[in-house]
């Protein structure tokens, strides 16, 4: 592979630079909004489960 010189390197670098699509604003607060909801719904999930499976387990203790 044939060797790239630091100002060769430096150009690539800016070209590939060009092709980023960056989000919008409106992007952004809509997918920060989503994650939120999902985080808060899986965290209530979780919670749930844990407390069945407590639950379960406190039982199946208890009845020993």
């Amino acid at each position: 592979m044939a060797k790239t010189t630091p100002g060769e390197f430096m150009r690539q670098v800016q070209a590939e630079a060009r092709k980023i699509h960056w989000p919008s604003r409106q992007e952004t607060v809509t997918t920060a909004i989503f994650v939120g909801i999902m985080t808060v719904l899986l965290a209530v999930f979780f919670l749930g489960i844990d407390a069945l499976f407590g639950w379960i387990v406190s039982s199946l203790l208890s009845a020993l």
